[in-house]
């Protein structure tokens, strides 16, 4: 017996059960939401005034973002409906979902990496930002990132089957797999349950690894390593600031005099870098708690999976989805350009739609969002 047999690691079984009748109302407004701010996304960092290398990320990402959210909708559903359970057609779909999610989850994660990648090129090697990060460049990275993240997610889908067990409906439609549960017989009938599971523990073990590892721990692991870089950069830069203003009253005017077109590049060259960082925390944010849980899961077995990981499903669904549909926020708070097309274009109405249109600095020139 495990050391661990006699610990109770989570109570969340009531917890479970009553986020599970609200689970599926906030799906949909979540879902719904999310994919028409991406959409947003998508349609105003594909208008020409916008097409930079970082943009076409940004712009695979939230494709990404909203297939995810359009096929978790009818997942939520399905989920919902209790006549779906146990049926051949809904652990078929299960074993889908779980493909399908990941893979393009994946692919969100992967492009934030090569974003954060691109952006440290354009921070740390400015000389060399358009030899090396220029948009054909990119096109091909992010068809081989759709590409590649699929593949790695082969084996979630091979590791997993549809298994058969005898089991009890009654007369209201609810299904038991234990007889013991059943306290009237006189309107009950067998029938066959179907439900997914692992081929075996190797294909257990591999899915684990492809899961929380690869899919999860190894995501974070790089996006700490380079949001740090980002931020040593941004220090650096600040210094180069402050240094720029040093010296007597005289140096600092000729300064500002010669060098004040490029301070304002560099001004919003380093607002663009902030929200881009802002967009890889996001990302830590979502994929942090789910690698710990896996990894606990690895660690500690069954036990926590059932009293702590399965319970936690739906509620870690929800905030992943939250966090990716609040990028068009994120964009609209932290990028004036951005803002300036998505009123040019959607409320012309209001103020300041056309007017600062010429004060954009150009795209080729500064490679950025803002």
């Amino acid at each position: 017996m495990s050391a661990s047999s006699n610990v109770t690691f989570c109570d969340l079984k009531q917890f479970s059960k009553d986020f599970r009748s609200y689970h599926i109302y906030f799906s949909f407004i979540i879902c719904t939401l999310g994919s028409i701010l991406n959409a947003f996304n998508i349609f105003i960092l594909s208008t020409r005034q916008m097409r930079s290398p970082t943009n076409l990320i940004l712009t695979a990402l939230a494709t990404a973002d909203v297939i995810v959210m359009l096929e978790y909708m009818p997942f939520a559903y399905l989920q919902h409906e209790a006549a779906s359970y146990f049926t051949y057609n809904f652990a078929a779909f299960l074993i889908f979902h779980a493909f399908f999610t990941n893979a393009f989850h994946f692919i969100s994660c992967t492009l934030a990496i090569i974003l954060a990648v691109w952006r440290y090129i354009a921070v740390k090697f400015p000389q060399r930002n358009i030899a090396w990060c220029h948009e054909t460049r990119t096109k091909y990275t992010i068809l081989l990132t759709y590409i590649f993240c699929a593949c790695v997610c082969v084996p979630l889908l091979a590791s997993m089957s549809i298994n058969t067990k005898s089991g009890f409906q009654t007369a209201n439609g609810s299904i038991a797999v234990n007889a013991s549960l059943i306290t009237n017989f006189t309107q009950v009938r067998n029938i066959t349950i179907y439900y997914t599971g692992y081929r075996n523990s190797i294909f257990k073990d591999i899915s684990f690894y492809v899961y929380g590892i690869v899919l999860k721990l190894i995501p974070c692991i790089l996006l700490v390593i380079l949001s740090t870089l980002l931020l040593i950069e941004l220090f650096n830069a600040k210094k180069r600031k402050r240094s720029l203003h040093g010296g007597n009253k005289e140096t600092r005017l000729l300064k500002k005099k010669q060098h004040h077109k490029h301070i304002e590049q560099e001004k919003q060259f380093n607002r663009t870098t902030k929200m881009l960082l802002a967009v890889l925390l996001l990302f830590l944010m979502a994929e942090f708690p789910p690698a710990m849980l896996g990894l606990l899961l690895h660690i500690l077995g069954e036990k926590f999976a059932l009293e702590c990981y399965g319970p936690l499903g739906d509620l870690l669904d929800i905030f992943t989805l939250t966090i990716s549909a609040i990028n068009f926020v994120l964009y609209c708070i932290m990028s004036q350009k951005f803002r300036e097309v998505f009123r040019e274009h959607f409320v012309p109405f209001l103020p300041c739609g056309k007017a600062v249109k010429t004060q954009w600095i150009s795209l080729q020139t500064v490679n950025t969002v803002v």
